[in-house]
């Protein structure tokens, strides 16, 4: 097998690597909501506790969490990922922006990336290895 015949045959397991990386964004998404509301599986630095439920903070743990679980199961994923895609453009721009324009040194990184990656999920929706799919969305 020459490597023009790998290329075309993996090509076709693109919907299903799109649903992979739904999966697996959502899972460490989810687990950051998870820190922020259960301290698991660690808490929030710098005390290793939780954030109050009535904050901002609160209120992405709660996105992070809930809408992270929506997304592992690939249901109602576009509008879902449209609002974690906005939350993460906030969250950036709040809290790492202030601190340098390059995210690799304010430590938004993650925000910038899964602000992208849900962005993109919100327009191509979950792929075939979801609830969506299975509901003809």
């Amino acid at each position: 097998m020459n490597g023009s015949t790998m290329v075309s045959r993996w090509s076709q397991y693109g919907p299903q690597m799109q649903s992979a990386l739904r999966i697996a964004a959502a899972l460490f998404f989810m687990l950051t909501g998870t820190m922020k509301l259960f301290a698991f599986p660690a808490g929030i630095p710098p005390n290793g506790g939780t954030v109050h439920l009535i904050s901002q903070m609160g209120l992405g743990g709660i996105l992070e969490t809930f809408g992270g679980a929506l997304l592992v199961l690939g249901l109602f994923t576009r509008p879902v990922a449209f609002i974690l895609s906005g939350e993460m453009a906030v969250a950036y721009f709040q809290f790492h922006f202030p601190n340098g324009f390059w995210p690799m040194l304010n430590g938004g990184m993650a925000a910038v990336i899964y602000c992208f990656v849900w962005l993109y999920f919100s327009a191509a929706g979950a792929g075939p290895w979801s609830l969506d799919s299975l509901r003809g969305k």
